[in-house]
């Protein structure tokens, strides 16, 4: 697994600068005002500072990017960052400037000199996030050890060193599991690392095909049925929070690996299918990273975690599935998985902990990429309080998400002749549709939210915060509505 970067917070030690052979970065704002750490860098260089930042190159240079000096004069660093930051910059660009250094800074680790002890945490993050890199299948093989970032502050007790690395741990498991390759993460592998997280102090139980069975998860199991890979339900509780308080629940769609089953998907592109199981992730995120941070509140996080396959034995077209809640399902497309396994697990959540509110996230239609793009995930909800906290939180985090409708008039596209409902509503608002179909799992009184993160999961090209591939999306955004929910 990928660790972060070490993060250290120490006093602003001006005399530490000339020596330190990591990447140096130095912070100055438009106004081209030097704090006392720009004032001995620039000193040290010979005034290169200065000619930087009088430069057209500096005043054409957006807040949170950098001009870079290699092998500084006078100092034995070999890359000086000057990076442009505001004092009183916002949390989006303290983390950007951070970004900008983590993406520089390599295995030498980083010395950030910030006068600003306010934004240290952001941009402690920003650098830490961006320097991941997933190395476990290379013939670099997982690295031995990680660099450090030292972020020098006038004030280092105004930064929670320990919780912004529980925040990039959790990101960054989060990025692990959604790159792993199949044959590696199976539902079993995927099990037994969210069992680990038992050493942090949450209760976890693995649920087998026995159990499912018992309880009646037959849409999950009908998913799974055509895989040599078991599947199973994980079920991860940090209790925290006051005594008897309902726990928040976090539902995620773990499908390991997605074929499309019998209704095939085409050849070009199956290899994304690995992170089909992104919403799973994100939960796994969220409760390591709750966990690290000791918070005080009650979550429960549940993962459906299956593997789409075509075999002899795999769920046909046509098809009728009993769900959980007595609700019997007509299989359309077995392609429209997720939904079958999210419903289940969704069900059994209201049923065993009487949530104060659910939240699902699941990689779940194209639809919602066509509608999106990647720069947002979408947003469904029943309750309109729960969702506008939610999207307070995401947007406070940086992390993009846009409210789309529901509607009982989209009902009628689920109709089937033969069962209670179809799995798929055509091509016609298919994300709706989707969530209209998730909705039905959903019992009266439980506030909640779907979030299709198809879109936001993994994406082709660089982000502020990550490098192309898996972003970790939502794992920041809900521990933020965590500390909301528990501050209440």
């Amino acid at each position: 697994m990928t660790s972060p970067a070490a993060l250290t917070v120490t006093d602003l030690d001006l005399d530490a600068i000339e020596a330190s052979t990591a990447c140096v970065a130095v912070l100055v704002g438009s106004d081209g005002k030097m704090g006392r750490a720009a004032r001995r860098v620039n000193r040290l260089t010979k005034g290169a500072v200065k000619r930087v930042i009088e430069s057209d190159g500096f005043a054409k240079l957006e807040e949170g990017d950098a001009i870079t000096l290699s092998f500084p004069v006078g100092m034995a660093t070999e890359t000086l960052l000057v990076v442009k930051l505001a004092r009183n910059t916002s949390p989006d660009l303290a983390r950007k400037a951070g970004a900008t250094i983590g993406a520089a800074m390599g295995k030498a680790g980083a010395l950030i000199l910030s006068t600003n002890s306010k934004r240290g945490g952001d941009i402690a993050l920003g650098a830490l996030l961006k320097a991941y890199k997933f190395t476990d299948h290379t013939s670099e093989g997982p690295a031995s050890s990680v660099p450090t970032v030292t972020l020098a502050v006038t004030k280092p007790e105004d930064v929670d060193a320990a919780s912004v690395t529980a925040l990039a741990e959790g990101v960054f498991f989060t990025r692990d599991l959604v790159t792993e390759p199949a044959n590696v993460l199976t539902t079993t592998e995927f099990a037994a690392r969210l069992e680990a997280l038992t050493a942090l102090g949450v209760e976890v139980e693995v649920l087998d095909e026995k159990a499912l069975e018992a309880l009646g998860m037959l849409t999950l199991l009908a998913v799974g049925q055509g895989s040599r890979s078991p599947s199973k339900v994980v079920v991860m509780q940090w209790n925290k929070g006051p005594k008897g308080d309902a726990p928040l629940a976090l539902v995620g769609k773990g499908v390991v690996f997605d074929t499309g089953g019998i209704s095939i998907k085409p050849a070009a592109g199956m290899e994304d299918m690995t992170m089909d199981m992104g919403g799973a992730g994100v939960v796994a995120g969220v409760m390591k990273s709750i966990a690290l941070r000791d918070v005080k509140a009650n979550v429960v996080g549940l993962v459906g975690l299956v593997e789409n396959m075509p075999d002899g034995n795999a769920t046909r077209p046509g098809d009728v599935i009993k769900s959980m809640k007595g609700d019997t399902v007509e299989i359309i497309n077995t392609d429209a998985e997720g939904r079958m396994v999210l419903c289940d697990v969704m069900w059994y959540a209201q049923e065993r902990f009487a949530p104060r509110g659910m939240i699902d996230l699941a990689t779940l239609t194209g639809a919602i990429i066509i509608g999106l793009g990647h720069e947002n995930a979408g947003v469904f909800s029943n309750d309109d309080a729960f969702c506008k906290s939610f999207l307070k939180a995401a947007e406070i985090e940086g992390e993009g998400a846009w409210r789309m409708p529901l509607g009982a008039a989209y009902d009628k596209q689920l109709k089937s002749d033969v069962a209670d409902m179809k799995n798929v509503g055509g091509r016609p608002a298919g994300s709706i549709t989707a969530a209209q179909y998730l909705q039905r799992f959903v019992k009266e009184g439980t506030p909640w939210i779907h979030l299709d993160i198809a879109g936001v999961a993994e994406v082709k090209a660089p982000t502020a915060l990550a490098p192309k591939g898996a972003t970790g999306w939502g794992v920041l955004a809900l521990n933020r509505l965590v500390d909301d929910l528990a501050a209440e």
